[in-house]
């Protein structure tokens, strides 16, 4: 297959554009050109990509802000600039858009209005930890990050105990520990790796039972981390399953840490798939000793 040379961008077209997750010599030619070349750039966090900018030793084009806790908000500036015939490139802080990042609410936004989607791939640190983890990567989910706490922790961690796959999350530095406990005690003690800091200078890559890896990073632990766990062994019985928390437990230990009953009702009904209304009659129940 011959090598095609990095292409200046196209106008009235949206690039997906990844970007690296810590060396920033893995930013390909083609992004670098691209990055170079087209109008405006949607960007997550524009102070971040002034930095990759200066990398580039090129003048930044129009920067649009495209935050995670306001992506919906601020698309509309954007499809303006495509269906102007302007070409923008999406852009994370790191790695690639819509991977647990912002950017797919703008991507499908494009594609019902008609704009062109070009991918642009490049580093993520899903694909990389997996590709570094030596456990089958045919058939791999997904998850993110679970969910912190409480009903919706659970039923998560009972999701992923029943899939045949090879698993792959993000978890911040703090909380690896006690998502490595979780998942060994709802999945049973699989190999695991853990995966911290990748590409950057303090780069740590351990394999090991996931019992293991949470006693070996119970300390203090900096940084970003992708854990991957092996599926399970051909013709193992599942592991059990982690049982959800029982709804009046969760009901009763959110209240008395003071959580406001409406947002424990929305928060729960969401999770367990209840009616609100009938979670909130079931806090006020147990607010009256019913």
């Amino acid at each position: 297959m011959s090598a095609r040379p990095p292409q200046a961008a196209a106008p009235g077209t949206l690039y997906v554009l990844a970007t690296p997750i810590g060396n920033l010599g893995d930013l390909s030619p083609r992004a670098a050109e691209l990055l170079r070349t087209v109008s405006a750039v949607a960007a997550e966090d524009t102070r971040r990509t002034h930095k990759l900018f200066a990398h580039l030793g090129a003048a930044a084009p129009l920067l649009l802000s495209l935050p995670a806790f306001d992506e919906r908000g601020r698309l509309e500036p954007v499809l303006e600039r495509l269906r102007a015939g302007q070409s923008v490139a999406l852009c994370t802080d790191a790695g690639t858009p819509g991977v647990s990042d912002p950017g797919a609410a703008l991507v499908a936004a494009a594609w019902e209005a008609g704009v062109p989607v070009v991918p642009v791939p490049g580093p993520s640190a899903a694909v990389t930890a997996l590709a570094a983890s030596g456990f089958p990567a045919d058939r791999f989910v997904f998850a993110g990050f679970l969910p912190r706490k409480g009903g919706a922790r659970a039923a998560a961690l009972a999701w992923l105990a029943s899939a045949p796959a090879t698993l792959v999350l993000y978890e911040a530095g703090n909380r690896t520990a006690e998502t490595l406990r979780d998942l060994a005690a709802a999945l049973g003690d699989r190999p695991a790796l853990v995966a911290r800091e990748l590409t950057k200078l303090h780069e740590e890559l351990a394999r090991g039972p996931l019992s293991g890896l949470a006693d070996r990073f119970a300390g203090e632990v900096k940084g970003e981390v992708t854990l991957v766990v092996a599926p399970p062994a051909p013709g193992a019985a599942p592991a059990a399953a982690a049982e959800a928390e029982p709804l009046e437990d969760e009901l009763r230990r959110r209240l008395a840490a003071g959580e406001p009953p409406s947002a424990i009702a929305r928060e729960v009904a969401r999770a367990r798939g209840l009616v609100r209304s009938d979670v909130y009659a079931a806090l006020e129940r147990l607010k009256h000793g019913g």
